[in-house]
């Protein structure tokens, strides 16, 4: 493969598949610092990956995977997790009340980065309607695992929401 056409399949997929790039950044790093910091590990990475795609998955699956493994790498190397209440005050002065947030979305993302590394990644593949298949691929973890795990993620979301009814949910 040639640097021009690596270079054109890393901006076409970039172009197609940045917003759950997006998605991982949002609750793997909370500041805009470590979002920015955790999007360069994560490019650089689907960057070096290129080569080694095989399409044996959907381009959507192995980025997934890629971004997902440099997400998890990079918070255990980083160890930075920032206060919910800190993300806040930092989103509101940043943004100096211009856009409304939508609380029920903040404390969902929340609630994400409070899970532990496998839990969270299984959150967010959910939510992007991947099947416990796909999800058992990327993670290396049994389907009856996923499935498990995500009843008990919801069971607790769903707990906690009835404690925080200002949120709106």
């Amino acid at each position: 493969m040639t640097d021009n056409e690596q270079k054109i399949i890393f901006e076409k997929w970039l172009g197609q598949h940045k917003g759950l790039i997006f998605k991982i950044l949002r609750a793997y790093a909370f500041t805009g610092m470590d979002q920015d910091d955790l999007f360069q590990e994560i490019i650089i990475q689907v960057w070096h990956s290129i080569p080694s795609f095989r399409q044996e998955s959907a381009v959507t699956t192995w980025i997934y995977r890629v971004a997902l493994n440099t997400a998890i790498k990079w918070t255990r190397k980083e160890k930075k997790f920032s206060q919910p209440e800190t993300q806040e005050v930092v989103q509101q002065l940043l943004q100096e009340n211009k856009v409304q947030i939508d609380e029920r979305l903040s404390w969902l993302y929340e609630e994400i980065h409070k899970l532990d590394e496998i839990d969270r990644s299984i959150t967010l593949l959910l939510l992007d309607g991947f099947s416990y298949k796909e999800m058992a691929s990327m993670l290396g973890i049994t389907e009856s695992n996923v499935g498990v795990k995500i009843n008990r993620i919801k069971k607790q979301l769903i707990a906690k929401s009835k404690k925080y009814d200002y949120h709106g949910i």
